[in-house]
């Protein structure tokens, strides 16, 4: 996390430099005017408030300000833009015992942040506002977040929200292994991706709705006969996603049959899309209790199939949403969250 410590007198370059070394973690800059005294190695100088805060909000993730509340609002304000991209801004008072996630707190990181800072500070309190943390009620934009999962809709999350906090059923449209994995399910009800309407949360990565949606990276199963070149395979795989909505930087990995450790066209393919390529043992993939399609691994191999279990063995919550295709008679390809 790329950091800048904004000060305006003597008193905030104090506190800036008794607080730079509880940030040692990250990557901080550190702004001030000139003729003040520091400690510091490097204080970039600056005249007007103005003249940092434009290049600031968009290089850096956070922004701690060591000043007035009041001021620091009216001077991002004509800086807004939009919760999904805005950096974490934080305030924090001169004796750094008092810090506020002032904007930013989820997906910009502001709380999780203000958190580390008054954990490591001696006697500082972090106020929070974000009324989903206080209350511990599920923020789904946090869900996203900590599975990596991309966001569509966004302006729908504040309905989704208050709706949860007013202790008002939010319906979830998912498979049942994600929506188990959801640690706070009060007021969450599981429905089918043919009962979507505007107050309900979509987790699918291939499910596009009108209303919030949350999208997980698919993990790829993909067998092929041997000696299948590169090209087939990139080709092919292009066709799979593309039927599906998917692109390249929607899966997480992929993975295949032990058999295919030394396919070099599967792995010139994984090691051009930095895939950590994942290979399965037979036991492994006899071992899945799932119904899989009719394969011709089973006749040559003994298994259950090659793509479809490997992509349940190497995804994240083992459920199998896209069945296998079959290319060029000699490819296949399944999809797994």
């Amino acid at each position: 996390m790329k950091i800048a410590i904004v000060t305006i007198n003597q008193p905030s370059l104090n506190s800036a430099c008794k607080l730079f070394p509880y940030l040692k973690e990250y990557e901080v800059d550190v702004y001030g005017k000139k003729d003040l005294t520091h400690n510091l190695e490097e204080l970039i100088l600056y005249k007007k408030l103005d003249d940092i805060l434009v290049p600031a909000w968009k290089g850096y993730d956070a922004i701690i300000c060591i000043l007035a509340m009041g001021a620091v609002v009216r001077k991002i304000a004509p800086l807004l833009e939009d919760k999904a991209t805005d950096p974490a801004v934080i305030v924090i008072n001169l004796a750094l015992d008092k810090i506020v996630p002032l904007l930013s707190g989820h997906l910009g990181g502001a709380n999780e942040l203000a958190d580390n800072i008054a954990n490591a500070l001696p006697n500082c309190v972090n106020f929070i506002s974000t009324a989903t943390d206080q209350t511990n009620t599920l923020a789904f934009e946090m869900l996203a977040k900590k599975n990596d999962w991309k966001i569509e809709n966004l302006k729908a999350l504040a309905k989704i929200s208050n709706r949860l906090l007013n202790k008002q059923m939010v319906k979830v449209a998912t498979y049942r292994t994600v929506f188990e994995n959801i640690s706070t399910r009060d007021n969450l009800e599981l429905v089918g991706f043919d009962n979507i309407d505007l107050d309900t949360v979509v987790i699918s990565p291939t499910v596009h709705s009108e209303s919030l949606t949350l999208r997980p990276k698919v993990y790829l199963g993909i067998g092929c006969n041997r000696d299948t070149t590169f090209e087939e395979i990139e080709e092919s795989v292009q066709l799979f996603l593309e039927k599906y909505n998917l692109t390249m930087q929607d899966v997480k990995n992929i993975a295949s049959f032990e058999a295919k450790a030394d396919e070099v066209g599967l792995l010139e393919f994984a090691k051009k899309y930095s895939f950590d390529i994942q290979f399965y043992e037979k036991g492994a993939i006899n071992a899945l209790e799932n119904e899989f399609s009719k394969s011709a691994s089973t006749k040559f191999f003994g298994l259950k199939g090659v793509a479809e279990p490997s992509a349940i063995l190497g995804s994240k919550y083992k459920e199998l949403i896209i069945k296998k295709e079959v290319y060029n008679q000699k490819i296949t390809i399944a999809g797994a969250i």
